[in-house]
């Protein structure tokens, strides 16, 4: 008998270690309806909320504001058409990296991997978080605009909360993702179904004279399109839910929440590739022994986002995001145009009418200039230090590879190391 017990309970044991995981590497813990659920939270963001009041606020009338927005949904299907030919024609992961790779060399490509990882994802982590804390404190504070410090604050705990969630489990971040995602789907049909309502109650004044007071720029209508898809007007729900008009900005609170998360997930995990390829610190890539979630990345991104939250507003951030991003979607739809002379072996599935990429490139130069000419701000200055700041990390760490900057980057690497409980990737078993 109590042979027998001791039997069974070494079977039970076995079967427990069995179920661990056999190496330290990230663990494949997500479903579909968790995958589902990310891509609609990071598609659906707080953009759709905040976008035309500061498209609105750009071009003075509502004639014009409806007008850029048609344009802009041309253009991102012009956009989608030429990123269509360059998937279909270099058929490797990593976003625009290896068509820039394809069509300029590595430095641009490496380029685009920096900026995208200390600019673009953490802007766009603060100015979501920024969005989730003025929809939160915008009920509290009736007939006003809510503290900035109070503002910023909030958005700091958003930041601290995602990212230690993400930090501690893949499991419970993707919980929170899907109640959040749901969260979105109800506010966002709240809004469509109002708005047909409102329609069919024949409420179309503000369609009135629509072109009446445009006051129209050359900068004014690039700062529409930066804002195009960002700013919404929150005093939708006076308008339309009153007395219930609270509904709005608690629901808005809880889809920019889900899309935070969900940025934060996937940049994290871009954070841990760049690390492991080179091209960030090399801790970057390391994993939590405790939880098995790329810690120090998610944690570098949560960092980089808190900083940009101090000294910057939702608009501010904005034009910053926009400026960086439409620098490199300009210079990857180039390469389109390059590729199709230097590149002429490469199989092309789809292939689009030159024009197309033409164009794209001609208003994504008028995208980046047109703001600098005629509206001068800090942010582009700021953005363009950061960009040129990757050249010394590139030069330093990746394509020479300096002993002293070695020596500098192991023992911090070393002192992260245990101060985290990380250690690097293990292959794992065939």
């Amino acid at each position: 008998m109590g042979d027998t017990g001791l039997r069974k309970r070494r079977e039970d044991e076995k079967s427990i270690q069995s179920q661990e995981p056999k190496t330290t590497n990230l663990q494949k813990e997500l479903g579909l309806i968790s995958g589902i659920c990310i891509i609609v939270g990071t598609i659906i963001g707080s953009g759709i909320f905040i976008s035309p009041k500061s498209v609105l606020s750009n071009t003075e009338a509502v004639g014009p504001c409806l007008i850029i927005w048609a344009v802009c949904g041309v253009l991102a299907m012009l956009g989608a058409l030429c990123f269509a030919e360059l998937g279909t024609m270099i058929t490797k992961s990593g976003g625009e990296y290896p068509y820039l790779m394809e069509a300029y060399g590595p430095i641009p490509a490496y380029l685009f991997s920096w900026v995208s990882l200390v600019v673009m994802k953490p802007s766009s982590f603060a100015i979501i978080c920024l969005s989730f804390s003025e929809y939160v404190c915008t009920p509290f504070y009736v007939g006003c605009k809510p503290p900035v410090i109070v503002v910023k604050c909030l958005a700091a705990a958003a930041i601290l909360f995602i990212t230690t969630v993400n930090s501690l489990s893949v499991r419970l971040g993707s919980y929170v993702q899907n109640i959040f995602t749901a969260a979105k789907l109800v506010i966002v049909a709240i809004i469509i179904i109002s708005g047909l309502v409102l329609l069919a109650q024949g409420n179309t004044k503000n369609f009135e004279n629509s072109f009446e007071g445009a006051q129209l720029s050359v900068g004014a209508i690039s700062l529409a399109f930066y804002n195009g898809l960002w700013a919404y007007d929150g005093t939708f729900g006076d308008r339309v839910l009153y007395p219930a008009s609270w509904v709005v900005p608690l629901f808005v609170a809880f889809s920019t929440i889900g899309a935070a998360n969900g940025s934060c997930f996937t940049a994290g995990r871009l954070i841990y590739v760049a690390g492991r390829e080179g091209h960030m610190l090399k801790v970057l890539s390391y994993i939590s022994v405790k939880r098995l979630t790329p810690a120090p990345a998610i944690i570098f991104h949560g960092i980089i986002a808190t900083i940009y939250i101090i000294p910057g507003d939702i608009n501010s951030l904005v034009n910053y995001f926009s400026f960086a991003a439409w620098l490199f979607y300009g210079l990857t739809i180039l390469g389109l145009i390059v590729m199709r002379f230097t590149r002429k072996e490469l199989e092309r599935p789809i292939k689009v009418p030159i024009v197309i990429p033409v164009l794209v490139t001609f208003i994504s130069v008028f995208l980046i200039l047109a703001p600098i000419i005629s509206k001068p701000a800090w942010e582009y200055l700021y953005c363009v230090l950061f960009i040129l700041s990757g050249l010394i990390f590139y030069f330093l760490f990746v394509h020479y590879k300096f002993g002293w900057a070695q020596k500098i980057s192991k023992p911090i690497t070393m002192h992260l190391q245990m101060l985290m409980e990380v250690v690097p990737p293990e292959e794992d078993p065939e």
